[in-house]
């Protein structure tokens, strides 16, 4: 269990901390939503939680098999939905791993990207379009 304590600072924006840590973060509504867009959105930190769990599944799985990843990045795009209610419609995840495209792991790889609990946790109406793209 980890606890994370709220303060609503005004103006739409919100402090967040992490209990365990003492790391804090800000949020701020976007700019199509009344706010200065100044920092990650709640939803951009939830685009930002499938991209980064994704990756540390991934992580996790390679350290297992001695496998290096490298600087292996995601760029994850999200799109919001044009008819009320306002929700997360669609996220894209983008891979870039700097490994050969036959490598002998890339399913074992790809599959623990998959598994991460954000993933398995999004509503089923939130699409998500998952690509590995292996450049090494």
């Amino acid at each position: 269990m980890v606890a994370i304590s709220i303060k609503y600072l005004g103006g739409l924006r919100c402090e967040a901390r992490h209990e365990p840590s003492g790391t804090k973060l800000v949020t701020d509504a976007p700019v199509d939503n009344e706010g200065r867009g100044e920092s990650f959105s709640p939803t951009d930190l939830a685009a930002t939680s499938l991209g980064t769990c994704m990756l540390t599944i991934m992580g996790i799985v390679a350290r297992r098999h001695e496998i290096d990843l490298g600087e292996t990045t995601v760029h994850v795009v999200k799109e919001m939905s044009a008819a009320p209610p306002r929700r997360i419609a669609k996220l894209t995840v983008a891979f870039t791993i700097p490994l050969p495209a036959d490598h002998p792991r890339r399913a074992l790889l790809e599959n623990a990207a998959r598994s991460c609990p954000v993933h398995l946790s999004l509503h089923p109406d939130t699409a998500q379009e998952v690509r590995f793209d292996w450049v090494g």
